[in-house]
């Protein structure tokens, strides 16, 4: 396996549209605010990469800066691929709220009526864990991400060494399970990845399917989704058209090297992050979902009944429904899904009523300036798209 390693940033001089883009998309001067930060996304915030899918009534546009590979300096493009990371929750959340309104499962069952003796022992009882509480992160059960082995091994350097690493769903709960719960069931907010990966096994259990199966058939194949897919097991690779992906391995400073870590193991990422789209797709999934074409409206308003997360999700204006977030901006608010995973980060929110939607992406996992993260980036966007903020020079 062949890994790229560089030392310092390449600074890259931002495009704007894609030259030869299809007919279908709308001039980029109607979104001149959004190219903006594109382009600075990469000559300021110093990442590699940026682009953006537009969706407002009939029309769509894309937009992008800088390169999908530093190698060959190509361009990002509406078909290139890239995971998903937390995005990958709304889709395990569609499907178990599917499931609740064919009458399967009930999102006030118990982890333990499905996954008895899973979750048990060290302040944990499963027995008074709900569904929905593994649903909008009220359980109390850790975040396996945060666990001692995955500090040691997947943060800084260890992380290329350990990059191919296996896991099955059992051992993810079982790491996060390693640490105590922070609140009773119910009695708090702290979103936890094990939380999903416990209401995918409960998908498997409650289906006799596989995760991947149940999301390929309920919502890819439905939605034409062509260019998405969750990966099957071990397999590291990016099926289909996509570029590089480079991260800084979670180590601080602007002076710290990245590296080419566009092929790694997504089994850490069942039910929680290991879901492969576009920003075309995306668009399309969450757009079906405001509008309500993948729920019954019981279950549709289940979903976006949010909750206050108090600044422990992306900030201080946002909330968190099921499997959904909203996002409070200067004029407006904003729902859908943000995920990040090692060298991709991404965005994909929109108004209520599903007409107007921004699906964005980098190619790396970083920032510098003001945008110390490409959170900053992402709402410096959503500010440009929704609400004609100019965006702010970066110093």
């Amino acid at each position: 396996m062949k890994t790229t390693v560089r030392a310092a940033v390449t600074v890259l001089l931002a495009g704007s549209v894609l030259a030869g883009a299809p007919t279908a998309f709308a001039d980029s001067r109607t979104h001149a605010g959004v190219q903006t930060v594109l382009d600075r996304a990469v000559t300021e915030a110093g990442l590699p990469g940026a682009m953006a899918q537009v969706r407002d009534g009939s029309s769509t546009w894309f937009g992008q800066a800088g390169t999908a590979d530093l190698d060959n300096g190509s361009r990002l493009v509406p078909q290139d691929r890239f995971r998903i990371g937390s995005t990958t929750k709304t889709f395990v959340s569609t499907v178990v709220l599917q499931l609740e309104a064919e009458h399967r499962l009930g999102l006030d069952d118990s982890v333990e009526r499905w996954l008895p003796g899973l979750v048990d022992g060290n302040g944990y009882d499963g027995s008074k864990i709900t569904i929905r509480q593994l649903l909008d992160h009220t359980s109390g059960i850790a975040n396996f991400a945060m666990a001692k082995q995955v500090f040691e091994e997947f943060v800084g350097l260890p992380f290329l060494q350990h990059r191919f690493d296996g896991f099955t769903p059992r051992q993810l709960v079982e790491l996060g399970l390693e640490t105590k719960p922070s609140f009773a069931p119910g009695h708090g907010w702290q979103y936890s990845d094990t939380n999903y990966v416990l209401a995918g096994m409960i998908i498997e259990k409650a289906t006799g399917h596989s995760l991947a199966q149940e999301i390929t058939d309920r919502i890819i194949k439905p939605l034409h989704l062509r260019n998405t897919y969750e990966p099957v097991g071990d397999d590291p690779w990016i099926h289909g058209p996509h570029g590089r992906f480079y991260s800084k391995l979670m180590m601080p400073g602007d002076g710290t090297p990245f590296y080419d870590v566009t092929e790694l193991n997504p089994s850490w990422g069942f039910g929680s992050g290991d879901i492969v789209s576009t920003v075309g797709d995306l668009g399309t999934f969450v757009q079906a979902l405001l509008k309500g074409r993948m729920l019954p409206p019981v279950q549709q308003r289940e979903m976006f009944t949010m909750l206050d997360t108090q600044g422990n999700w992306v900030g201080n204006n946002s909330e968190y429904g099921l499997g959904v977030g909203s996002i409070k901006l200067s004029c407006t608010t904003v729902w859908g899904m943000g995920g990040a995973i090692d060298g991709s980060w991404s965005y994909t929110f929109g108004t209520r009523d599903g007409r107007h939607l921004l699906s964005t992406e980098v190619d790396g996992d970083w920032g510098n300036g003001t945008w110390r993260s490409p959170v900053g980036v992402f709402n410096a966007e959503m500010e440009a798209e929704f609400c004609g903020v100019k965006p702010a020079r970066q110093g």
